[in-house]
């Protein structure tokens, strides 16, 4: 009932485009900007080309909008997560701290499928290391989840020590607890570098778990 009832919010928070032509992907806007195209066939055979087109900086703002276009043109636009209502279903768009986290067309049988990033776009570099080399892009995959699960249980140890630490608090029912592994300042800041790292690589290939890439979030 509850994920039914956000669907039709975010449907709500759809606005009309404004028509205006989509402007290619450049080299420069890989950190900044995603691109993703689905492809759908019409019953007389022609093709109509959506584009979903999001831009990173606007989370300065306290939010990122996705865009959609139709065909090249603007079709509409909505803040994240968005629902765009599309033929034969909807394209769904979500995004965390590292990037995109869902873009997919959702059928109306509710079957799911990925939409195809843009060839110059971060995503869809990823993608072609993926095909080209899928030992070396598991072993990154592999990498990155096992990153995020040190950096997890280094954060739970480091929460467990200050919340026992006094011993007015919680420490007169638990006790107090010594983390065994003590940090310095430093090395948190690279702890720190290294998860988001994995969890932007994770973005690129819209893999996101609410406790790995967001607890580093």
């Amino acid at each position: 009932m509850f994920k039914e009832w956000r669907h039709r919010r975010a449907v709500r928070r759809v606005e009309p485009g404004d028509g205006r032509a989509l402007r290619r992907f450049r080299w420069w806007q890989m950190l900044t900007r995603a691109l993703f195209r689905l492809r759908l066939t019409n019953e007389d055979g022609r093709q109509t080309v959506y584009a979903v087109d999001v831009r990173h900086q606007n989370a300065s703002d306290g939010h990122v909008k996705a865009h959609l276009y139709l065909d090249g043109r603007h079709h509409a636009e909505s803040r994240v997560p968005a629902v765009f209502p599309v033929r034969g279903g909807t394209v769904e768009v979500n995004a965390s701290g590292f990037g995109l986290k869902r873009c997919h067309y959702v059928t109306a049988e509710g079957t799911e499928f990925p939409l195809v990033p843009d060839p110059a776009s971060a995503e869809g570099r990823r993608a072609r290391l993926d095909r080209s080399h899928p030992a070396l892009s598991r072993c990154m995959g592999f990498l990155s989840a096992t990153v995020l699960v040190i950096g997890l249980v280094l954060l739970i140890l480091q929460l467990a020590e200050q919340v026992t630490r006094d011993p007015e608090g919680v420490a007169r029912y638990v006790g107090t607890f010594i983390s065994p592994v003590d940090l310095p300042a430093w090395a948190n800041a690279v702890v720190g570098l290294v998860t988001a790292a994995a969890s932007t690589e994770r973005a690129l290939r819209l893999r996101y778990h609410w406790l790995l890439d967001g607890g580093v979030g």
